[in-house]
């Protein structure tokens, strides 16, 4: 998961995400017109990620302007949890499903350039 430019290796455009190897957290700065609280819970998902899981987390928008939620690991990395992450996702997913729909719909109107009109045809 190399990150250069706010983006990932393959295009993809990273929102944000937490590395506990560096113990660092990313928001893309492309996003500041979300709201703060948006931007607050953002940052507290991801942190709180890595601090029970380990490794590196990250926000991705896929090509489609869907949201991805995305762990890796170094392979030296003998304390991450891979099933202990991937439970996580699946939580975090249900409990937030809501504000990633809000988060999806602005990526598609404000940076994919997307009208509402073709966005009522695609539900």
């Amino acid at each position: 998961m190399k990150v250069n430019d706010n983006k990932l290796e393959d295009g993809r455009i990273v929102l944000c995400g937490a590395n506990s190897y560096e113990e660092k957290y990313f928001f893309n700065q492309d996003f500041e017109k979300l709201p703060e609280s948006i931007r607050e819970q953002l940052h507290i998902i991801s942190v709180l990620f890595t601090q029970e899981a380990g490794g590196i987390f990250l926000m991705v928008f896929e090509k489609d302007g869907s949201l991805s939620l995305e762990t890796a690991a170094d392979e030296e990395d003998l304390l991450y949890d891979e099933v202990t992450a991937g439970l996580l996702i699946g939580e975090i997913r249900r409990n937030r499903q809501e504000m990633f729909a809000q988060i999806e719909l602005f990526y598609k109107v404000f940076i994919l350039g997307m009208k509402i009109e073709e966005l009522d045809k695609d539900e």
